[in-house]
């Protein structure tokens, strides 16, 4: 009987690090360099405050005692709180805005990128509300949404579309609604930018094959432009979702501070501002804070991931 006998198979051996030149060595500690001051920058303005919203959701704190410790109290009392649930119904109705925003985003920015004549003036002039202080916004919008003589009303009765004023900021069915259409009319101009640079590079050796082969304007933009401007698309979800939910500027104002009638126009974020700074609530408003970031980040990897899949 033969025995075979086998070698001990010999792993090749690990090769040394390599060592870097002195040079190599300062350029990377350069680099280190020049991150520290943005890294300072994450500890001292997210991170720390990131910490100290979590540990304050745990305690019982108003601004002008110590915190006191109290575990989940806080959790416990918002998740039994009607009121919150009904500021979180009305942020994911706010949500709405979105796909409006990048269909006309899209829409505005295919129109001012012809090569016409004052076309820079137009792209100029669609930014603008992109640059208006919000206060400025609040001003204008109260005079376009008051009653009876307002711009709306006024063009609406001139008309005689309506006979009865419609209370846009008064009444419960059309608060939230009209501030929404307030978000969609200030960020156009800023989504329109993005899907304009998007546009301009799509070759147009590929509109030109198309209309070669028959295929209209729409055909062009819906087989070409769209499907080009996917990753533009889904970034501008992301951060257009995002702002959305944590709308605070145009609900403060066009309401006077109130939320709107009934809570109509109450967000999470608006809901999250009365308790910390009308309450001296700060320890449940950090609670909020909390499942709100929570609930933001899972919404936004959902729709991240969602539309990622279709590109």
């Amino acid at each position: 009987m033969t025995t075979f006998l086998r070698k001990p198979m010999l792993r090749p051996a690990a090769k040394p690090w390599p060592r870097m030149s002195v040079l190599e060595q300062r350029r990377t500690i350069t680099a280190y360099l020049f991150l520290v001051p943005a890294f300072a920058f994450l500890i001292v303005f997210l991170f720390i405050p990131l910490f100290q919203v979590i540990y304050y959701s745990f305690t019982d704190y108003d601004l002008l005692t110590a915190p006191t410790w109290v575990g989940l109290e806080n959790y416990q009392k918002l998740f039994q709180d009607d009121l919150f649930w009904k500021s979180l119904f009305h942020s994911f109705i706010y949500l709405a805005v979105t796909p409006i925003l990048i269909v006309l985003s899209i829409t505005l920015a295919i129109i001012v990128n012809r090569p016409l004549r004052g076309v820079y003036l137009f792209r100029a002039l669609y930014y603008i509300p992109v640059v208006i202080s919000a206060v400025a916004i609040g001003m204008i919008f109260n005079f376009v949404f008051s009653e009876p003589s307002g711009l709306i009303n006024g063009a609406l009765r001139q008309t005689h579309i309506i006979d009865k004023p419609i209370h846009f900021l008064t009444d419960p069915k059309y608060i939230l609604y009209s501030i929404m259409s307030v978000t969609v009319w200030r960020g156009i101009g800023y989504y329109m930018v993005m899907f304009l640079a998007g546009l301009q590079a799509i070759p147009e050796e590929l509109y030109e094959a198309a209309a070669i082969d028959g295929a209209n304007r729409w055909q062009q933009h819906l087989h070409i432009t769209v499907p080009s401007l996917r990753p533009v698309i889904t970034f501008v979800a992301v951060i257009s979702s995002i702002a959305a939910l944590r709308a605070f500027d145009e609900i403060f104002i066009l309401t006077n501070g109130t939320g709107g009638l009934l809570d109509s126009g109450l967000t999470s974020i608006f809901y999250l501002y009365r308790q910390a700074f009308r309450f001296l609530n700060i320890g449940y408003a950090a609670a909020i804070a909390v499942v709100f970031t929570a609930i933001t980040m899972i919404f936004s990897l959902i729709n991240l991931h969602f539309l990622e899949g279709k590109n």
